[in-house]
């Protein structure tokens, strides 16, 4: 009698494993947008960030982190870009254009706040392929597993 390997994930399991995506985006796109921002205090000849805009910045990754995951499709993890990809991006571009510009991140700048929205999708499609590129190299190892596995129980 063959014993059953199949598992089936719990609720915990899922919602944990959706936390730790949250978790990671955030940590990304917060780095993208503390790049955009303090290369753009750099060329305006201020060496020092805001730490309140710092706090907005990784709150509002946190938040949209949350809408992509729950509301949004996990746009960024799908397998193509699609219609609704698109509408994902361009919904969390929007949001994260309008809060800069109201936060006066980029001294309602609008030029460099234009320039961020442009940044922000060009970080979406990179963010897109860097999942992408990673399901392919799981796919490969996960096959890799699957033949080392058939050949042992094979050889049994």
């Amino acid at each position: 009698m063959k014993k059953s390997y199949k598992k089936k994930v719990s609720l915990w399991e899922r919602y944990l494993t959706k936390e730790i995506g949250i978790e990671f985006k955030a940590c990304l796109y917060f780095f993208g947008v503390l790049f955009y921002y303090c290369t753009y205090r750099l060329c305006i000849g201020v060496t020092v960030a805001e730490i309140l805009h710092m706090a907005e910045m990784i709150f509002l990754t946190y938040a949209v982190g949350y809408l992509q995951v729950y509301v949004l499709w996990n746009f960024d993890e799908s397998d193509e870009i699609s219609k609704k990809e698109l509408l994902g991006i361009i919904i969390c571009t929007i949001i994260y254009t309008a809060v800069s510009y109201i936060g006066k991140w980029f001294d309602r700048n609008s030029y460099v706040t234009l320039g961020f929205a442009a940044y922000i999708v060009f970080v979406y499609i990179c963010v897109y392929l860097v999942y992408k590129c990673r399901r392919r190299i799981d796919d490969k190892i996960l096959n890799s597993d699957l033949k080392l596995f058939k050949t042992r129980t094979d050889n049994k």
